[in-house]
């Protein structure tokens, strides 16, 4: 039997199964799960969007330090995510080679897929969540006690029904409109949602022309869930996934907001363009069959100087940058 993974249903949309494990770890440990420092571990890919989100917030926050970082490798099979990338192929703190394996010593018949973003416990080994929206959201409102000094507020509450409708938004055309277009299983799937995720991103380009960020004058919730899918748009999605109205690098105002982003701590430093470009291009068989990687584009360009600034407006309200990375979790291309 074949462990390749298969995404395409043929003449069916894409349809993203977004039942989750819903637990919740909380200052009251009302699921059984009590913030406590050391006691989890975040396994989330550089190649994934959605575990990218997670590794920006925690950043952010300063949570470095009390909620450690497992990185397994680009390339998955249907069954799991791996620690490749790892000496021995193991984890050094759960001591697995699979994450399905921490699924699996919860609940032994698991019968969904293998999700990065994921929470482990690690004393006992088993997965606490892999609620991805939820996550970052938790970090920021039950995790405070232990927020570096400094950190912003991501999800300020006079503004979280904004953040929410513009995030919902996004989410439905942009984060997951990608992957709609990429895994659409007819003609029609395909250009239903590629007219919704470039009817939206035109919306954003609007929207971002005379403000500096999505929501508010400060960095919140609905730019990182943004930003992870910009990121990955020109390396990616354009082409991969048959994206290609135009380019990310061709809208003027999102490009722009893009490169203000990635330029500001805690964003860029989070993104590898290798593990990004092997995840797609290798693990996606039934798009991209040969397995070639493109080259290009040159990430460079995300370096060039974007004027943002000149909106106004302050990146992280009254606080300040996070420090650099930690040298284990430093992206050395």
């Amino acid at each position: 039997m074949s462990l390749d993974p298969s995404y395409i249903k043929p003449g069916k949309d894409f349809d993203r199964d977004t039942n989750y494990i819903e637990d919740r770890i909380t200052q009251d440990g009302r699921d059984g799960w009590p913030v406590e420092p050391g006691r989890y571990r975040l396994v989330a890919a550089r190649a994934c969007p959605w575990a990218n989100r997670t590794t920006i917030v925690r950043r952010l926050l300063g949570l470095e330090g009390v909620i450690s970082l497992g990185l397994p490798g680009p390339i998955h099979d249907k069954n799991s995510w791996t620690f490749d990338l790892d000496p021995g192929g193991l984890d050094p703190v759960l001591g697995i080679e699979r994450l399905q394996q921490a699924f699996f010593a919860r609940f032994p018949d698991y019968p969904r897929g293998i999700t990065v973003p994921a929470i482990v416990d690690v004393p006992t080994g088993q997965i606490v969540t892999n609620n991805y929206p939820q996550i970052t959201l938790d970090f920021s409102t039950e995790w405070t006690a232990h927020h570096r000094v400094g950190a912003p507020d991501l999800y300020p509450k006079a503004l979280r029904a904004e953040i929410d409708e513009v995030a919902n938004l996004i989410f439905h055309d942009v984060n997951n409109g990608v992957y709609k277009c990429g895994f659409a299983g007819s003609q029609k799937s395909y250009e239903r949602a590629y007219t919704a995720l470039f009817a939206r991103l035109d919306w954003l380009e609007e929207r971002l022309a005379g403000q500096r960020y999505l929501v508010g004058d400060t960095i919140t919730e609905a730019d990182i869930r943004l930003f992870t899918t910009l990121a990955r748009f020109d390396a990616v999605y354009h082409g991969h996934f048959k994206c290609n109205r135009n380019k990310l690098s061709e809208m003027p105002v999102l490009w722009a907001y893009a490169r203000d982003l990635f330029q500001t701590p805690g964003f860029g430093d989070t993104i590898d363009f290798d593990q990004i470009k092997k995840h797609y291009y290798v693990t996606h068989v039934d798009i991209n069959p040969s397995g070639i990687v493109p080259t290009g584009p040159d990430a460079a360009a995300w370096l060039a100087p974007h004027a943002r600034a000149d909106l106004g407006g302050r990146p992280f309200g009254t606080g300040t940058p996070p420090e650099a990375p930690l040298p284990a979790e430093r992206i050395l291309n």
